[in-house]
């Protein structure tokens, strides 16, 4: 199992909801996923609170995260989000197993 963790922070920090809802409404309905969820930060972090929204998906495979992005409405979702966003980090990595 393949878990993709993204994270962004908006140039505006008014537009950290926008940028969680066009991530939803946008990503969430590309199939290929077995989880999705996108939230807010909730900013409770004592050192570090730069980062405004999390992407939380896992994938069968790499094969399942590949079609994910090969997508169209994936690259339309970019084209919206990206000039919304300062930061962009990813993560994906192999898991043992599936969340309980």
């Amino acid at each position: 199992m393949i878990r993709h963790i993204v994270f962004f922070s908006a140039k505006d920090p008014a537009e950290a909801q926008r940028i969680r809802d066009e991530l939803r409404a946008r990503l969430g309905v590309i199939p290929h996923s077995d989880h999705f969820e996108v939230e807010l930060n909730a900013k409770r972090d004592g050192y570090a609170n730069d980062i405004d929204v999390v992407v939380y998906a896992e994938f069968a495979d790499f094969a399942a995260l590949a079609a994910y992005k090969a997508d169209p409405r994936y690259s339309a979702c970019t084209a919206v989000v990206k000039p919304l966003r300062e930061l962009r980090f990813a993560v994906d990595y192999e898991a043992a197993q599936a969340r309980a």
